[in-house]
């Protein structure tokens, strides 16, 4: 799956030249955390964050009343807090290839570009809810994590166990093992029956890490 599919399409984006104060006004108002910042000619330019504003903000212990505060945040400007020239992704790269380039970088969020031009944002909750679907979080099944030899064909052989037996497959995920000989898997099935699928899965699994209901 591409990005393209996972991202907010126009996203709300403000200009350099408005001040920090709109800016935190329009995450409220839009219920986001963080704005891309297009110039005159739709050209992003940067990325604006909540926690720009509030590292940029006086002090609850400063000696400036209310009234000094607003004034100075209306003087600050949008470009002098963001971040220039942020990283970017094409629409057409795959999901975990972005969420690489976030965990790599530290980013809680990238903008989408298709030819120059802003077309979305992909953030850290949409890559959450990414997380969710590949889990089933959502749907009710027996969840079984296991150990297995890193050999070629164990993993069709513990789906092809579950069809047989009429199992329908929720999800299933594989991930690093304890060392480079064995695969950690986890598997979501449409069924309640804990002890079947149990029984089921032991004579192609080198170990049963955590079985439940979920």
């Amino acid at each position: 799956m591409t990005i393209e599919y996972r991202m907010t399409r126009n996203p709300v984006t403000i200009s350099p030249e408005a001040n920090v104060v709109e800016a935190s006004e329009l995450m409220k108002k839009n219920k986001v955390h963080r704005l891309p910042v297009l110039d005159k000619d739709k050209k992003l330019v940067g990325i604006i964050s909540e926690k720009d504003i509030l590292h940029a903000s006086p002090s609850p212990a400063s000696s400036l009343s209310i009234h000094e505060m607003a004034y100075l945040l209306s003087k600050l400007t949008v470009k002098k807090l963001m971040t220039k020239n942020p990283v970017t992704v094409g629409k057409d790269i795959p999901v975990e290839e972005a969420a690489r380039i976030m965990a790599d970088e530290d980013l809680s969020a990238l903008p989408v570009v298709d030819d120059g031009t802003l077309v979305g944002i992909v953030s850290k909750s949409d890559l959450f809810k990414i997380l969710i679907e590949l889990f089933g979080a959502r749907s009710l099944g027996v969840r079984v994590s296991f150990l297995v030899d890193e050999k070629s064909g164990k993993i069709a052989e513990v789906s092809k166990a579950l069809s047989d037996a009429g199992y329908d497959i929720i999800a299933f995920g594989t991930f690093s093992g304890t060392d480079i000989s064995n695969r950690i898997c986890t598997v979501k099935v449409a069924t309640k029956e804990i002890d079947k699928v149990l029984e089921l899965l032991k004579p192609h699994v080198k170990s049963i890490i955590d079985i439940r209901i979920a």
